[in-house]
């Protein structure tokens, strides 16, 4: 019976831990050539809140665990202030994992990198950003004021350094 009652509360706590639930139906895509991602404000991987730059001019979107590897892989190899040398910021969603890996394993490892890593950690609140995105493959927008001005996915940290590097912007 003890056992039982054991199995029964591990798979509740299980349950009870996973973020995963029903996208709202009527969530309006927010990663739209024209859509504004100005006063956006993230909290970092050490929960410290930043608001979008107005300097900034590039965000790298990363929806799923492996496009943030393949991001965070690039980023390690360069020097801590790369992004803001770029004027780029870079946004993982962490969202669709459970609570408890979340907490446990994703947050505590987001704390070892040199790079400000923003985090989408609110199903909620990362939903308009994932509705209609190819969340499998990194997504670079370029801002000017805010506005997003052109969106393109990648599959590859060449052709991320390529995007982040390319100084011609396409107002």
């Amino acid at each position: 019976m003890i056992k039982f009652f054991m199995a029964f509360l591990l798979m509740m706590s299980i349950i009870g831990c996973s973020s995963k639930g029903e996208e709202p139906i009527d969530v309006k895509p927010k990663l739209v050539l024209g859509g504004t991602l100005q006063n956006l404000t993230l909290n970092d991987q050490f929960e410290k809140p930043h608001t979008i730059k107005a300097d900034t001019q590039k965000i790298v979107f990363a929806f799923s665990k492996d496009v943030a590897h393949t991001c965070n892989d690039f980023f390690v190899t360069k020097e801590a202030d790369y992004l803001a040398k770029n004027h780029t910021q870079f946004i993982a969603d962490v969202s669709a994992a459970p609570s408890l890996v979340r907490s446990m394993f994703i947050m505590p490892g987001l704390k070892d990198f040199k790079h400000t890593v923003l985090i989408l950690d609110d199903e909620t609140k990362a939903a308009p950003f994932r509705k209609d995105a190819e969340v499998e493959k990194i997504i670079i927008v370029t801002i000017n004021n805010g506005t997003i001005t052109t969106l393109n996915t990648l599959s590859t940290a060449k052709e991320l350094q390529e995007a982040i590097e390319n100084t011609k912007q396409q107002f």
